[in-house]
């Protein structure tokens, strides 16, 4: 195999040597392109040989190519300049014990070295002289046994360059084999060779171990290659557009020779004896040649089973007719008329009994749809059939007895009702149940007529099966065509390797046979398994003269070639190759044409046809006289061919295309070439374009679809003028191809198999060629490879699915895919998006053994096609992106004063809103008296000592503990005793608790006001893990400076256990009091603060960015926040609420601790982790205490939701998920649950509110009677614990529409419901009594106009005052509490909430009728992400990945270095674990126009959330950086 490659080396042995060493300057970085061209040039010119006339030696052409075991030469250009190269690509992260139990050594990717040296390329340079004639263009000479194409004559890396000046499409050159024994003497050559080596831009990299952060950095140094085309540098904020359109390419070859000539086929000539009808064909034989064989039939083991005379199949056919006309119905009634459809369902091994059931058919009248036998409920295209059966009115089936047991049935013995089938009567047609007719009855053999005759199934691009209808003149004029083309002499053999019930082999094996009397032996495909020589063995014993095969059956006979050498082929005279097309075909026909010439086989009967169901036999070579030159081959540019062009590249001929003509127009038709997109315009000379067919030996139309069928069979072609060329009507072919000299049909593709993408066109056989020849016997099993591309923001991307070998290695399956991604961006110039490898025997299969491309592909997109090997290069194949936004300085010349000034002419009001005024409030005593919340519980519990305050509740709904207000105070005298003795506390002094959520952390806390120290909540750790929970315990104890710990005796014990020093010391922890046994002792004094403004509390919280902050909240504030929510929810003595709510921080521990106290109102408190042991113990809650108002957290309702669909332990019967939610809320009601009394339900968070959650909650549960109207949301930030809250009246919370791409522009454009790119924003309730808002510009400080999106604003009694810190520095963060506008209204304080939103004045009113201003929150500051110039908000990401797929549970994102990484949580099998990567990539790139750069799937629960619902997207980050998240699946989108 390494021959020619040997002597391009022997002739000029530096050039490796000098290229590689160009090649590595290049890369080093050390010189640029430019300079690197120069450079070759320079090193390469010693080695170019002058002009002719110059050196009369020219070295001699090269020899034979090798057979196709390994890479081609193109392919070997394209790979070697990666020799002694590591890849750059780091290789996927899996799960080991998921996977393959291998080594941490094979996580480190391969060495990505082809095997294969760059030996460079001879080819032919025109020499100059005058233009040619375009019958100089095909060099005729004896086609020999050696091409220019290997396993694919498409292969180069090198794209087609545009004509050199002066050349012309009338001077291209065309060019064809030499024959293997011609040597041309020196002296008789008159081109020059040449050398040209060709080197594309090379991925560098450094070896990659197992930590991510490492693979993270190797794929940013993949990144740094530029892509093609170039993005512009600026972003046009005022433009409308998505999609980046590159400019047109100057260079782009265009079309320049002159409108095509329709080509006429010869004239069908008329013959005597040929039958007015195919019918009366068969009963001449029949009854003159009744002993002739028809057809014999092979046994699996290749031996013939049975021969079917002609007089037999013609007794049997008229039986047959008979019996489907008269004897199917009861009491023999007709059941079937002459135009009914039949559908013949007969396995590829019998085919017999198909000949006798289509015969019968066409004796009877009726019009066989011949379709493939149906398996099972899923094979590939199953519903598609359906739609074809329906279509065409079908309601009856024939099949064999055989057959017909081998059906799947249900249970009772009924053939399944198979996926979108009609209902069907089966009638089986073996011999003895068919009824011999009457002497008198005949069957009625009418002259060929227009009528239908047969309909042959086709399958569309998009999968769509439809019926081409054949009419009885169609049919006979078809088989006179093939019998004058092929020159068919009746009582001939011919062997038949094809499907019968369509195309060729129907046409030539069925048809055409019958009508010349010809003995056909049909192959079946499960012989060609077992036995791929026996066709030809076939043609060997029985001297047969015709044969129908595919490359397919070529590249198996040479396979099998060893066993049998005494074969001969002498006698065929046509070899008819059905898939002659392909781009494989040259390849495969010569060296079949290598290996068998000994054999006997001429040249001249390979015949390869092109044909398509629409137009049928559209072109074929006819047998060749031996001894006359054969047609030669057409060698193309790639790159032209993807531009639609016919051009040669005239630097390298490893980039041409090697196609074989098809022969001449078939005999009586007209043919030309049309425009494959858009009117029928007719293509010029060197154009590509759909070849369109007039022929009465054609297809008729679609059945049953006349709209399809106009843009098809209806076609009349327009000159360049728009002018019809005629009024006959053509059909398209579907054929994608040109005209060569001598009216020689060339085809380079098909319609279905083309990929239209960034205005380029490439074949799919031409990609599943290249990627056949990148050595794929180590990795891809039976070469089953499958071509096809999906549609991701507004262009075409391809995708490439192989089956894995089950023996290949995760190295092996890497190495071979990052060489196919090489290969192929060199060779064809176009970006893979995917490639995925599945195991073997996995894609879906049409009934003869290939891949269903149509089901491949729509498995892909559902998440189904369950790859084990996968790898996205979204980053070289998506050019269109949005231009990168980079804002203009001039903006930021304007000041605030002007936008103030602006929005003011525009009639716009400024942003800003209030709540009522906190003044008008009925319990004036209250507040005078009682400042402090300390003394507001000692006034209670003397004025309504037994009053309840607080009820905690266990998981069965049992009452544990109750407070009264004398309990309370007497518990929180105890613990405030117990601090002055055990604590030695100061007044002043911090005090953590830590508490689990009860009512000893309310008694703590008024202990702690009542002895005057400063509490501080701290959630307690998780006994079960304390590695992960206690540092942050002990980190906020440290930060606060606590001087002790009031906790319960559990809780003391964990905090003194060995398991706690494990991860903290616990020999420094402050003075821990145990409070669960105090002694009673009656406080001397409770401490009374001097001042309201000192600190009353710490409230501590880690936010989703993973800041911990502490925020001080004064005793005035206190006061404040429980007199706003007071008035807000109009709480009073007589009222209780459910809380369902952490009681840690923010707003949450308000309610939980110290509204009731100041409000008197009773607070039924509910732990959210007894949910997690009883589900509905909130909602029961709700229904037995008759509660109107109730708080919780995302979390609690998140839990409710998903989790009433999965409780299957309630109720012992397996059903699906949605029959599971029904059943719970069946149970609900039948426990009583009535959510009618709910009048509020608030969820408490600090983030914008989940729309969808909260929708999902109330149409659960509307049910049980919940009003959609109950549920709000409230927002608070650090800065303010609670801004808004819905509360009890004015009106509902309203929502509206922004536009996604303004608002990462940090603009608001609203919307309709329902516009396309648009995001549903609910108000976050209404704004709370004594606060106010205004919306600024964070970075100029100045008012925005309504409706303009800005940082939320807060001047309020309740603000926080400020940050703690222990080194006291608060003056750092002073401006986010004491902040002023930097025009408008220079006085007023204000705190920077660091949210994000807009307000906007609606057409709604308020309770004291003005009209209400709506706060939207849209998200945290700190949260966003800058991407690209633009502002995108981790949740809307977020939300589209988890719509991408049934199994992502959770998913989070977040950036590292200018990548994007997005987790996702996998609820479902780990075998889907790999579908959700491209799905992933593609939702991100169709809805937020950003390239995800690693993909990581995680099992459910990795996510870390915390007690609000909301992610710790920072911490997330640092896990996954640090390699801790034990992922099930890393994927780097190179």
């Amino acid at each position: 195999p390494t021959e020619r490659g040997s002597r391009y080396r022997l002739m000029f042995p530096p050039v490796e040597g000098v290229v590689l060493n160009a090649v590595c300057v290049l890369s080093a970085g050390d010189i640029t392109q430019k300079g690197y061209e120069k450079k070759r040039t320079k090193l390469l010119a010693p080695f170019f040989i002058p002009p002719p006339g110059t050196n009369p030696n020219p070295p001699p052409p090269p020899p034979p190519p090798p057979e196709p075991t390994s890479d081609p030469p193109a392919v070997q250009a394209a790979l070697a300049k990666h020799k002694e190269e590591k890849m750059a690509l780091p290789m996927p992260t899996k799960r080991r014990s998921t996977y393959v139990p291998s080594p941490v050594e094979t996580r480190t990717p391969p060495d990505s070295s082809s095997g294969s040296d760059d030996d460079g390329s001879l080819r032919r340079r025109s020499s100059a002289g005058p233009p040619q004639s375009p019958d100089c263009w095909i060099n005729r000479s004896v086609q020999g046994s050696s091409t220019s194409s290997s396993a694919s004559s498409t292969l180069s890396h090198g794209e087609g360059r545009p004509l050199p000046q002066g050349l012309t499409p009338e001077t291209l050159w065309w060019s064809s084999p030499r024959p293997p024994t011609c040597h041309t003497h020196p002296t008789s050559a008159p081109e020059s060779l040449c050398v040209c080596v060709c080197v594309h831009g090379l991925l560098l990299g450094v070896p990659v171990n197992s930590r991510v952060s490492t693979k993270i950095q190797q794929l940013l140094n993949t990144l740094k290659r530029p892509k093609r085309p170039e993005l512009s540098e600026f972003f046009t904020d005022d433009s409308e557009e998505i999609v980046e359109v590159p400019l047109p390419d100057p260079n782009t070859p265009k079309p320049e020779g002159r409108q095509i000539i329709p080509v006429k086929g010869e004239p069908l000539g008329v013959v005597s004896n040929w039958p007015p009808a195919l019918q009366a064909a068969l009963a001449r034989w029949g009854s003159t040649q009744a002993k002739s064989p028809a057809l014999t039939a092979l046994d699996i083991t290749g031996k013939p089973l049975y021969t079917l005379t002609y007089g037999k199949l013609w007794s049997r056919s008229v039986k047959l007719a008979y019996t489907l006309l008269n004897k199917l119905g009861p009491k023999n009634e007709q059941i079937l008329k002459p135009g009914d459809r039949v559908a013949l369902v007969y396995p590829n091994s019998d085919p017999g009994m198909f000949w006798v059931a289509f015969y019968g058919c066409l004796l009877a009248e009726v019009i066989p749809v011949p379709i493939e036998v149906p398996l099972s409920r899923k094979d590939a295209g199953s519903s598609q059939v359906g739609f074809l059966l329906g279509s065409c009115g079908v309601g009856l089936a024939l099949t064999s007895e055989i057959c017909l047991k081998g059906l799947p049935k249900t249970p009772t013995g009924e053939i399944l009702s198979f996926k979108g089938w009609p209902r069907l009567k089966w009638v089986v047609t073996d011999s003895k149940y068919l009824t011999k007719p009457s002497k008198d009855w005949t069957p009625h053999v009418p002259t060929a007529n227009t009528e239908p005759a047969y309909i042959e199934y086709k399958a569309s691009k998009e999968g769509t099966v439809m019926g081409v209808a054949v009419s009885k003149v169609a049919m006979l004029t078809h088989c006179q065509a093939l019998t004058q083309a092929c020159n068919y002499c009746e009582g001939e053999t011919m062997v038949n390797v094809l499907d019968f019930k369509k195309d060729i082999g129907l046409w030539h094996g069925v048809l055409t046979a019958v009508m010349n009397r010809i003995h056909t032996i049909s192959v079946p495909y499960a012989v060609m398994k077992a036995c791929p020589l026996s066709w030809v063995q076939r043609v060997h014993v029985n001297k047969a003269r015709v044969a129908l095969v595919k490359c397919r059956d070529l590249h198996w006979a040479m396979m099998a070639h060893r066993d049998q050498k005494d074969t001969s082929l002498a006698s065929l005279r046509m070899l008819i190759v059905a898939d002659g097309a392909n781009p494989w075909s040259v390849s495969s026909c010569d060296a079949f044409l290598n290996v068998f010439q000994p054999n006997g086989l001429k040249a001249e009967v390979i015949c390869p046809c092109a044909t398509s169901p629409e137009a049928m036999t559209v072109a074929i070579r006819r047998p060749g006289v031996p001894g006359t030159p054969l047609p030669a081959r057409a060698i193309l540019s790639m790159g032209g061919l993807s531009h639609g062009v016919i051009r040669v590249n005239t630097e390298d001929k490893n980039s041409a295309l090697t196609v074989q003509d098809v022969g001449h127009v078939m005999p009586g038709a007209l043919m030309c070439i049309v425009k494959a997109d858009g009117p029928p315009l007719l293509c010029k000379t060197d154009e590509i374009g759909e070849i369109v067919i007039n022929s009465r030996a054609g297809g008729t139309m679609y059945y049953g679809l006349p709209g399809v069928t106009k843009n098809t069979f209806e076609v009349i072609p327009v000159n360049s003028s728009g002018a019809p060329i005629g009024e006959i009507p053509f059909v398209r072919s579907g054929l994608l191809g040109f005209v060569g000299p001598g009216s020689l049909i060339f085809v380079v593709g098909k319609n279905e198999g083309l990929l239209n993408v960034s205005g380029r066109r490439h074949n799919a056989d031409d990609l599943v060629a290249t990627a056949l020849a990148v050595e794929p016997v180590k990795t891809v099993y039976r070469g089953r490879i499958s071509v096809f591309s999906v549609t991701v923001f507004y262009d075409e991307r391809i995708v490439i699915v192989a089956e894995q070998r089950p023996d290949a290695s995760e190295e092996d399956s890497f190495q071979w895919m990052s060489r196919v991604l090489q290969a192929i961006d060199s060779i064809h110039q176009v970006g893979l998006y995917c490639l995925a490898l599945v195991p073997a025997n996995t894609l879906p299969k049409t009934p003869l053994g290939g891949i269903h491309v149509s089901d491949a592909k729509q498995f892909f997109l559902e998440g189904n096609l369950h790859p084990c090997n996968i790898l996205m290069c979204p980053h070289t194949c998506v050019t269109n992106l949005p231009k990168p936004r980079q804002k203009q300085p001039g903006v930021l010349g304007v000041g605030p004063a002007s936008i103030m000034v602006g929005n003011l002419v525009a009639g716009k009001r400024i942003a800003q809103a209030s709540g009522r005024d906190l003044g008008m409030i009925e319990d004036q005593d209250l507040i005078r008296k009682h400042l402090y919340l300390s003394e507001a519980l000692q006034w209670r519990a003397q004025t309504d000592p037994d009053h309840v305050l607080y009820v905690l509740l266990n998981a069965k709904g049992v009452a544990v503990c109750t407070a009264t207000c004398l309990q309370l105070h007497k518990r929180a005298e105890k613990i405030a005793a117990a601090l002055m003795e055990k604590g030695s506390i100061n007044t002043g002094d911090n005090v953590v608790l830590l508490y689990p959520p009860g009512i000893d952390l309310i008694a703590s806390f008024y202990g702690c006001l009542y002895a005057g120290c400063v509490p501080v909540n701290v959630r307690p750790p998780h006994p079960q893990n304390l590695g992960a929970t206690l540092p942050t315990v002990r980190m906020i104890i440290d930060v606060s400076k606590a001087a002790c710990i009031l906790t319960t005796q559990n809780l003391t014990r964990i905090l003194r256990s060995k398991e706690a020093s494990a991860s903290v010391n616990i020999k420094t922890w402050p003075t821990i009091i145990d409070t669960d046994d105090l002694p009673r002792r009656r406080l001397p004094q409770i401490y009374k603060p001097p001042t309201a403004e000192m600190i009353a509390y710490l409230d501590f919280s880690v936010s989703t960015t993973g800041m911990l902050t502490g925020v001080k909240i004064s005793h005035v504030a206190v006061s404040a926040l429980c007199r706003s929510i007071k008035l807000q929810c109009e709480l009073y003595s007589s009222r209780q609420i459910a809380i369902c709510l952490d009681p840690y921080c923010g707003l949450g521990f308000v309610l939980w601790c110290l509204a009731s106290v100041y409000s008197g109102h009773q607070s039924i408190l509910i732990p959210p982790f007894e949910l997690e042991t009883c589900l509905s113990l909130w909602l029961s809650t709700l229904s037995q205490y008759r509660i109107r108002d109730t708080f919780c957290s995302y979390s609690v309702m998140e839990l409710c939701t998903k989790g009433l669909g999965t409780q299957t332990e309630l109720l012992k019967v397996r059903v699906e998920a949605r029959t599971l939610t029904v059943w719970c809320l069946w149970l609900l009601q039948a426990r009583g649950v009535n959510l009618s009394c709910v009048r509020s339900c608030v969820v408490v968070a600090e983030e914008r509110p989940r729309l969808v959650l909260t929708h999902s909650f109330s149409k659960l549960f509307k049910d049980l009677g919940l009003s959609p109207r109950a549920v709000s949301t409230a927002f608070g930030s650090r800065v303010n614990l609670a801004v808004c809250m819905q509360g009890t009246t004015g009106p509902d919370p309203s929502t509206v529409y922004v536009d996604l791409k303004s608002l990462r522009h940090d603009r608001v454009r609203l919307v309709e419901r329902g516009a396309p790119q648009s995001l549903p924003l609910m108000e976050s309730g209404k704004i709370l009594p004594g606060v106010r808002v205004i919306i600024v510009n964070p970075e100029t400080r100045g008012p925005l106009g309504d409706s303009h999106l800005g940082e939320i604003w807060i001047n309020s009694p309740h603000n926080a005052s400020g940050y703690f810190t222990i080194y006291g520095e608060e003056s750092l963060q002073a401006d986010h509490f004491n902040t002023k506008l930097s025009f408008g209204d220079p006085t007023t304080l204000w705190a920077r909430t660091g949210y994000l939103g807009f307000v906007k004045r609606t057409e709604l009113l308020d309770a004291a009728g003005d009209r209400h201003d709506a706060l939207f929150v849209v998200g945290s500051l700190d949260e966003t992400l800058e991407l690209r110039g633009l502002r995108y908000h981790p949740t809307d990401m977020e939300t589209s990945v988890s719509r991408a797929h049934r199994s992502i549970a959770e998913s989070a994102v977040f950036t590292w270095t200018n990548l994007l990484v997005v987790v996702a949580e996998l609820g479902g099998s780990e075998q889907d674990a790999l579908d959700l990567v491209p799905l992933i990539t593609n939702v991100v790139l169709e809805e937020h126009h950003l390239i995800v750069g690693v993909v990581v799937i995680v099992d459910p629960g990795v996510i870390p959330i915390n007690s609000r619902g909301e992610k710790q997207r920072m911490h997330l980050r640092d896990s996954f950086l640090a390699d801790q998240l034990d992922p099930i699946y890393v994927a780097y989108n190179m």
